[in-house]
């Protein structure tokens, strides 16, 4: 066997030791797959496929790295990575996405991260590792968006009607973003989208060959998380009511208002909520609470405090709280809400909450601030914080397959 033969018929278990060499995507991973046929054939074109979450961290370099990010895969996320000293760890890549620059992340589902280009007013959804993209209807289409006229832009805010600086109201029109599955063609007529928008926090959604937003016909305001779970959508407002839609119809989700009476939380913090749907059919609410610390006179950025989790067996009404989670994991912020096995990962705990910052309108929209991710045990009501010395331009986010 010759020298070139030896070198392409490698053990594919020595190529991963390789890999975990690496810190640039684009630069080491990718140019590794194009040596020979025999390795793009045996390296993912994603590093360890995508059943791990990656952690997207839109850091940024300044000056000629300003386009490069960091993205860590959830078995990484330990004592290392508690500030920036800790992102030269193996596991850790870094990415290339111009696409993300003065950008706002505002969803990540299936893989696929959806994008707000603030000063085009579109809205893209983009895979991180193949570069591949699709058009989502651009914010002008929303159904509180009136006309935009350059600079300015009329939009319904509340019962008034109001004029805004463009980039501004396009910064601050999407709240989350949401899709059913992921594209398999070109012409993105196989999926659907829903959004949370607007000063009233309400419901829109996109469905197959539409070119704008529509409204929910059941209205629905003050909402604060929406998940796709078993061909419905569900979504929960401030204050813990759950409102339930049936994908089915054509003509767009009929919904009703969960009779479930909201559970209970503690009343002098303020509070979020996120929907998790499970595999053995029950719905999962999370009550995130938070508060604004001090330092001397100063107010610092949100900081949880604590979670409250409480589950909705099926064809039950009554939400009962939960204090252990098993062998599972809870994974959540600006992606679509998971439940996932922490044994199906290396050096992963059960019993564990990973969260990202998806409180948006909690931070200012015109520059890098600090933002609350880490580790919460149910257990022990503990927390491990993560980069708390960096400030971000937006929010990390989850990508999950």
């Amino acid at each position: 066997m010759g020298e070139v033969d030896r070198w392409s018929n490698i053990h594919q278990d020595l190529l991963y030791e390789i890999t975990k060499r690496f810190h640039s995507y684009e630069n080491d991973y990718l140019q590794l797959r194009l040596v020979c046929k025999q390795w793009n054939l045996k390296l993912p074109k994603i590093p360890n496929g995508n059943k791990v979450p990656w952690l997207l961290l839109p850091i940024g370099g300044g000056g000629e790295e300003e386009d490069i990010y960091h993205i860590m895969q959830l078995p990484t996320i330990d004592e290392q990575i508690l500030d920036t000293g800790g992102l030269e760890e193996e596991g850790i890549y870094h990415l290339i996405l111009p696409e993300l620059q003065d950008n706002n992340i505002c969803g990540s589902c299936h893989g696929w991260v959806i994008i707000v280009m603030v000063h085009e007013g579109t809205i893209k959804m983009l895979n991180p590792f193949t570069k591949v993209h699709f058009e989502l209807p651009p914010i002008s289409t929303l159904p509180n968006v009136i006309d935009i006229n350059g600079d300015e832009c009329t939009i319904y805010f509340g019962g008034r009607i109001v004029t805004r600086n463009t980039i501004l109201m396009h910064k601050t029109q999407i709240w989350k973003a949401i899709i059913n599955s992921t594209p398999s063609n070109d012409n993105n007529n196989d999926f659907i989208a829903v959004v949370i928008y607007g000063c009233l926090s309400s419901l829109a959604f996109y469905k197959p060959n539409d070119k704008r937003w529509l409204r929910f016909p059941l209205r629905c305001t003050n909402i604060c998380d929406v998940i796709f779970f078993q061909e419905k959508i569900y979504a929960v407002d401030y204050e813990g009511q759950l409102y339930e839609f049936d994908t089915k119809n054509k003509s767009g989700p009929v919904g009703r208002i969960f009779e479930a009476t909201p559970p209970p939380w503690d009343v002098v913090l303020r509070k979020f909520y996120y929907l998790i749907g499970c595999d053995n059919g029950s719905l999962l609410m999370l009550i995130r609470h938070i508060r604004r610390p001090y330092i001397g006179n100063k107010k610092c950025s949100v900081e949880t405090v604590k979670f409250y989790v409480y589950e909705l067996k099926k064809n039950e009404k009554v939400w009962s709280r939960i204090y252990d989670l098993g062998n599972y994991i809870l994974v959540i912020g600006l992606n679509s809400s998971v439940q996932m096995l922490s044994s199906n990962f290396s050096n992963c705990k059960g019993n564990q909450i990973y969260f990202t910052d998806s409180m948006c309108k909690e931070h200012p929209s015109n520059f890098a601030s600090r933002h609350d991710l880490g580790i919460f045990n149910l257990e022990d009501g503990s927390f491990k914080r993560l980069l708390t010395d960096v400030n971000f331009f937006c929010s990390p986010v989850w990508v999950l397959s």
